[in-house]
């Protein structure tokens, strides 16, 4: 069986979503205040999350930055078309890319959707022309610029 796409039957009681979404809400809350807050205690809470991140449903603790503050402030969506046999080819190539943030398989032929972020319109442009449109097996994109975001959330929330 391939672990790569193997989920396991695992069943999540009401402490530990209350747990994932305590952690969901801010990742540095401590173990001793999500006891507090459910009570149980800190040791318990500790043996919960390791199990869950054990068993991949935490996948990771992570810091998000905000891109625009950094210098980052061109967000933008890309539809991708590539012939069938170059598909993992070239979603290996753009998933190494720095400024791709997120890399889907969508339905359809062969499309990939992909957000990216760059520092202004010409570092989008340098990426279109140097990487997208030279790599091997791209037929098309079609790109969207990000004008307001309303809601983004990273992960998934209980």
């Amino acid at each position: 069986m391939d672990k790569k796409f193997y989920v396991p039957n695992i069943k999540l009681d009401k402490t530990d979503r209350h747990i994932l979404s305590l952690l969901h809400e801010n990742s540095r809350i401590s173990y001793t205040d999500i006891g507090k807050e459910i009570g149980i205690s800190r040791v318990a809470v500790q043996t919960r999350v390791n199990t869950l991140f054990e068993n991949g449903i935490i996948e990771q603790f992570t810091t998000v930055i905000n891109s625009a503050k950094v210098g980052k402030t061109v967000s933008a969506f890309f539809n991708v078309d590539v012939e069938p046999q170059y598909l993992e080819a070239v979603a290996k190539t753009l998933a190494d890319e720095l400024a791709v943030t997120s890399l889907y398989h969508m339905t359809g032929p062969s499309k990939l959707h992909m957000h990216g972020i760059f520092a202004d319109n010409q570092e989008m442009e340098s990426f279109l022309t140097n990487k997208l449109y030279a790599t091997k097996g791209v037929v098309s994109v079609d790109c969207q610029i990000l004008i307001k975001r309303y809601k983004s959330r990273i992960g998934m929330k209980l």
